[in-house]
């Protein structure tokens, strides 16, 4: 990559001077913790969801945290989830001492496979943790039916599904309106709605909810906001022990900004996704990514799978050196040094997320992305394809 080369990066957060002006207003009211903004941001995210409740927290791996606990998962039990995620999901069932038992992915989403869920289910199963991975949603309604027969709660880590839908009984409803028990959603920068960093959880459920808010607040019967505002002198108590897991009104009012864009920004990532899909089909040993009919992806990431010969590293390294960021396929827990063999378990094998690790490369995509870079980014990925494949038959 030369000095004069612009780099095009994978994402990039929609910021600008109405999020500034948000932050300006809450750093000037003089609340600047968890307090009015974040009840409104709470309100208008249910809203836009179409969910019952929401409770903002400090990102989404306290989300998963404390949605873990809520559904009573402590030590010793086991949680079903996939290894193919962010090492956050796997983390949330180790930080509640439980025992993350992984199933594999299917090769067309990279999503949980339903089908490998009840082999994996033993007497010691507390919940099931499904990913919409990279925004995509995963087949909920087997797992649902599934969970709901064996009295298994079913929590949604929706980390990138921020604007998701997925078709139920003929209607598109957006990832985090209740079917399942509770969904999680971040707000980091990667995601399609930054606050900087956030968490926040939708549910069906009150107490479920009341439970989030008790224990994002240290266990204070009485919330400081409460306080402020009695004309009576207020004593709270500390009921259980808990956690500082609260967002910040400052990150709330930008949050309340960010969430007017969500149409606009979901539109033009699937106009994007839409124009990888034609410039990238006629590259050879590239699968662009696709959706099922019964979702609708917010395509938080866009992704393509390299057939061999094609080698993933050395695509990303040829794409980084003509100004290109791209990552690699998502992770698998499994495979880090932090789960050692006995730290988890597996009813069977898990190659169909070990292959989306090594052969799956993520493009850029970001809403302020324009036709030239994305024009750009696919003239580079078709010239490091044809040398790549050239050196093989040469």
């Amino acid at each position: 990559m030369t000095n004069t080369t612009v780099l095009i990066p994978v994402a990039r957060p929609w910021l600008d001077e109405q999020d500034a002006e948000a932050a300006r207003r809450a750093i000037l009211s003089g609340w600047v913790t968890q307090g009015p903004e974040v009840a409104a941001f709470e309100r208008e995210f249910a809203a836009a969801v179409g969910a019952p409740h929401a409770c903002a927290v400090s990102s989404c791996t306290t989300a998963l945290h404390l949605a873990l606990l809520a559904v009573g998962v402590g030590p010793g039990d086991e949680v079903i989830t996939v290894s193919h995620s962010f090492i956050a999901t796997a983390n949330a069932v180790r930080c509640c001492n439980a025992t993350p038992v992984f199933v594999d992915v299917t090769a067309d989403t990279f999503n949980i496979d339903p089908s490998l869920i009840e082999p994996a289910i033993s007497d010691r199963t507390k919940a099931i943790l499904v990913v919409h991975q990279l925004g995509m949603p995963c087949d909920l309604p087997p797992i649902l039916t599934l969970a709901r027969r064996r009295g298994i709660p079913v929590i949604e880590d929706a980390a990138c599904a921020i604007g998701s839908e997925r078709l139920w009984d003929g209607h598109w409803e957006r990832v985090g309106k209740p079917h399942a028990d509770i969904a999680c959603f971040s707000f980091h920068p990667r995601k399609l709605l930054s606050t900087g960093d956030g968490g926040m959880l939708t549910t069906g459920d009150q107490k479920l909810d009341a439970t989030f808010r008790l224990l994002r607040q240290h266990g204070m019967t009485v919330p400081d906001t409460v306080r402020h505002a009695s004309s009576q002198v207020v004593f709270e108590e500390y009921s259980v022990p808990a956690f500082n897991y609260r967002m910040t009104d400052i990150q709330a009012a930008i949050g309340r900004e960010q969430l007017k864009r969500l149409p606009a920004i979901v539109e033009r990532r699937r106009t994007l996704a839409a124009a990888y899909a034609e410039y990238l089909r006629d590259i050879p040993g590239v699968i662009p990514a696709t959706e099922p009919a019964w979702a609708r992806t917010n395509w938080q990431s866009y992704t393509v799978r390299l057939q061999p010969p094609l080698d993933q590293r050395r695509i990303m390294q040829r794409l980084l050196d003509e100004g290109i960021s791209t990552r690699r396929g998502v992770m698998n827990a499994h495979r880090e040094p932090a789960y050692p063999p006995g730290s988890w378990r597996a009813p069977g094998p898990l190659t169909r997320g070990e292959q989306a690790q090594d052969t799956v490369i993520v493009l850029p995509l970001y809403h302020q992305m324009t036709d030239e870079d994305q024009q750009r980014v696919v003239a580079a990925l078709r010239r490091a394809v044809s040398s790549a494949l050239s050196a093989v038959e040469g």
